[in-house]
Protein backbone atom coordinates (compact mmCIF):
# COMPACT_ATOMS: atom_id res chain seq x y z
CA UNK A 1 0.00 0.00 0.00
CA UNK A 2 2.84 2.48 0.35
CA UNK A 3 4.48 1.80 -2.98
CA UNK A 4 2.03 4.17 -4.39
CA UNK A 5 2.43 6.72 -2.15
CA UNK A 6 6.23 6.65 -2.14
CA UNK A 7 5.97 6.87 -6.14
CA UNK A 8 3.53 9.96 -5.96
CA UNK A 9 6.11 11.70 -3.14
CA UNK A 10 8.84 11.48 -5.63
CA UNK A 11 6.87 12.46 -8.64
CA UNK A 12 6.12 16.06 -6.29
CA UNK A 13 9.63 15.99 -5.50
CA UNK A 14 10.32 15.96 -9.04
CA UNK A 15 7.86 18.54 -9.65
CA UNK A 16 8.76 20.57 -7.45
CA UNK A 17 12.53 20.43 -8.89
CA UNK A 18 11.39 21.06 -12.44
CA UNK A 19 9.13 24.07 -11.34
CA UNK A 20 12.66 25.25 -9.52
CA UNK A 21 14.93 25.28 -12.96
CA UNK A 22 12.45 26.62 -14.91
CA UNK A 23 11.77 29.59 -12.85
CA UNK A 24 16.05 30.37 -12.54
CA UNK A 25 17.59 32.95 -14.69
CA UNK A 26 19.44 31.01 -17.17
CA UNK A 27 20.41 32.02 -20.96
CA UNK A 28 18.10 32.14 -23.28
CA UNK A 29 19.12 28.75 -25.41
CA UNK A 30 19.26 27.04 -22.59
CA UNK A 31 15.84 27.94 -21.13
CA UNK A 32 14.60 27.31 -24.48
CA UNK A 33 16.08 23.70 -24.97
CA UNK A 34 14.92 23.06 -21.14
CA UNK A 35 11.41 24.06 -21.84
CA UNK A 36 10.97 21.76 -24.52
CA UNK A 37 12.10 19.08 -23.10
CA UNK A 38 10.01 19.48 -20.23
CA UNK A 39 7.22 20.29 -22.30
CA UNK A 40 7.18 16.78 -24.40
CA UNK A 41 7.52 15.67 -20.49
CA UNK A 42 4.56 17.07 -20.04
CA UNK A 43 2.42 14.96 -22.34
CA UNK A 44 3.19 11.59 -20.94
CA UNK A 45 2.98 12.43 -17.36
CA UNK A 46 -0.41 13.60 -17.35
CA UNK A 47 -1.42 10.89 -15.52
CA UNK A 48 -0.16 12.45 -12.14
CA UNK A 49 -3.52 13.75 -12.49
CA UNK A 50 -5.63 10.94 -12.77
CA UNK A 51 -3.35 8.60 -10.18
CA UNK A 52 -3.65 11.56 -7.68
CA UNK A 53 -7.05 12.06 -8.16
CA UNK A 54 -7.65 7.74 -7.62
CA UNK A 55 -5.72 8.14 -4.78
CA UNK A 56 -8.03 10.97 -3.18
CA UNK A 57 -11.04 8.71 -3.90
CA UNK A 58 -9.42 5.54 -2.20
CA UNK A 59 -8.66 7.47 0.70
CA UNK A 60 -12.25 9.15 0.54
CA UNK A 61 -13.47 5.57 0.35
CA UNK A 62 -11.27 4.44 3.25
CA UNK A 63 -12.14 7.02 5.14
CA UNK A 64 -16.05 6.38 4.84
CA UNK A 65 -15.48 2.76 5.29
CA UNK A 66 -12.84 2.50 8.06
CA UNK A 67 -13.78 0.27 11.02
CA UNK A 68 -15.11 2.55 13.99
CA UNK A 69 -13.29 1.68 16.84
CA UNK A 70 -14.09 3.87 20.21
CA UNK A 71 -16.51 1.61 22.28
CA UNK A 72 -16.06 -1.04 24.36
CA UNK A 73 -16.84 -3.79 22.07
CA UNK A 74 -13.66 -3.61 20.11
CA UNK A 75 -10.99 -5.79 21.03
CA UNK A 76 -7.26 -4.97 21.48
CA UNK A 77 -5.85 -5.69 18.30
CA UNK A 78 -9.17 -4.24 16.62
CA UNK A 79 -8.20 -0.84 18.67
CA UNK A 80 -4.33 -1.36 17.48
CA UNK A 81 -5.44 -1.14 13.95
CA UNK A 82 -7.89 1.54 14.00
CA UNK A 83 -5.00 3.29 15.37
CA UNK A 84 -2.08 2.49 13.88
CA UNK A 85 -4.46 3.24 10.41
CA UNK A 86 -4.90 6.70 11.49
CA UNK A 87 -1.74 7.58 12.99
CA UNK A 88 1.79 7.38 11.11
CA UNK A 89 5.38 7.43 13.50
CA UNK A 90 6.98 4.99 12.01
CA UNK A 91 6.68 5.78 8.75
CA UNK A 92 8.05 9.30 8.68
CA UNK A 93 10.36 8.77 11.20
CA UNK A 94 8.78 10.83 13.60
CA UNK A 95 9.20 8.34 16.45
CA UNK A 96 11.21 10.35 18.32
CA UNK A 97 9.55 13.38 18.29
CA UNK A 98 7.02 12.06 19.45
CA UNK A 99 8.99 10.37 22.18
CA UNK A 100 9.35 14.31 23.39
CA UNK A 101 5.58 15.26 22.35
CA UNK A 102 4.55 12.41 24.87
CA UNK A 103 4.99 14.77 27.44
CA UNK A 104 3.48 17.84 26.08
CA UNK A 105 -0.85 18.51 26.88
CA UNK A 106 -1.26 18.97 22.99
CA UNK A 107 0.27 15.47 21.90
CA UNK A 108 -2.50 14.97 19.91
CA UNK A 109 -2.37 18.00 17.60
CA UNK A 110 1.36 17.62 16.78
CA UNK A 111 0.33 14.15 15.07
CA UNK A 112 -0.12 14.24 11.17
CA UNK A 113 -2.73 12.20 10.26
CA UNK A 114 -1.76 9.66 7.09
CA UNK A 115 -4.98 10.76 5.41
CA UNK A 116 -4.08 14.66 5.67
CA UNK A 117 -0.44 14.41 4.99
CA UNK A 118 -1.82 11.75 1.96
CA UNK A 119 -4.33 14.08 0.33
CA UNK A 120 -2.23 17.25 0.60
CA UNK A 121 0.13 15.08 -1.55
CA UNK A 122 -2.02 14.16 -3.90
CA UNK A 123 -3.28 18.13 -4.01
CA UNK A 124 0.37 19.10 -4.23
CA UNK A 125 1.23 16.85 -7.09
CA UNK A 126 -1.68 18.41 -9.41
CA UNK A 127 -0.62 21.99 -8.34
CA UNK A 128 2.61 21.57 -9.52
CA UNK A 129 2.13 19.56 -12.60
CA UNK A 130 -0.35 22.85 -13.24
CA UNK A 131 2.31 25.04 -12.13
CA UNK A 132 5.11 23.35 -14.47
CA UNK A 133 2.51 23.41 -17.24
CA UNK A 134 1.60 27.15 -17.10
CA UNK A 135 5.24 27.97 -16.67
CA UNK A 136 6.18 26.31 -19.96
CA UNK A 137 3.26 28.22 -21.71
CA UNK A 138 4.08 31.33 -20.27
CA UNK A 139 8.03 30.47 -21.85
CA UNK A 140 6.54 29.26 -25.26
CA UNK A 141 4.35 32.86 -25.23
CA UNK A 142 7.09 34.93 -24.57
CA UNK A 143 9.37 32.63 -27.35
CA UNK A 144 6.67 33.59 -30.02
CA UNK A 145 6.46 37.27 -29.39
CA UNK A 146 10.14 37.49 -29.30
CA UNK A 147 10.37 36.12 -32.58
CA UNK A 148 7.13 38.50 -34.17
CA UNK A 149 8.86 41.47 -32.40
CA UNK A 150 12.33 40.65 -33.91
CA UNK A 151 10.54 40.21 -37.60
CA UNK A 152 9.17 43.47 -37.50
CA UNK A 153 12.34 44.95 -36.03
CA UNK A 154 13.86 43.62 -40.05
CA UNK A 155 10.80 45.17 -41.94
Amino acid sequence: MALQWMILTYLVAAEAAIATLLTLPSPKLLKYRLVSLISLLLQPAIFIVPFSGFQLLDIYWKMEHRLMCTGETCTAAERDRYEKSLVDDAESGRAELNQIYTSLPLKSAVQIYKAQRNVILCISACLLYWCVFRICKYHKEIQSLEEVEKRYKDQ
